[in-house]
């Protein structure tokens, strides 16, 4: 059974899909950008402003579902340059400190809204 996660403190969604879903013992997150949930704006300044405002935004819905970053198991990040990676590990290792998710990392083509990063986690419900 699947359960649609949304709020309010996390950007709404920009297409046809969830900020999460419950599925059993998981949380599937949709990737995150750079949007200021109260401005629907992508956050000003670069990549470590951005990696900031993406993780807080993983944040908010992790805890709307009832769980939080220190559950999370797998982290995918997806990077419009991967000569950011440095940056982006700076802001991301404050945010895990210890018993860091396994991870993938990306340079992609484009990502939406010319955001600089988008994240995605998958975490344990409790």
């Amino acid at each position: 059974m699947k359960k649609v996660i949304h709020t309010d403190e996390a950007p709404n969604a920009v297409g046809p899909y969830s900020q999460a879903i419950h599925a059993g013992d998981l949380i599937f997150t949709a990737g995150q950008v750079a949007l200021d949930p109260k401005t629907g704006k992508m956050v000003a300044g670069g990549i470590k402003e951005q990696t900031r405002q993406v993780l807080e935004n993983l944040k908010a819905i992790l805890e709307a579902a009832g769980s939080d970053l220190s559950k999370v198991l797998k982290a995918t990040v997806f990077l419009d340059d991967i000569g950011t990676f440095t940056q982006v590990n700076e802001i991301y290792a404050e945010y895990f400190p210890e018993d860091q998710p396994a991870r993938s990392a990306f340079q992609v083509g484009a990502l939406p809204l010319g955001a600089l990063v988008e994240i995605e986690v998958i975490a344990l419900a409790r």
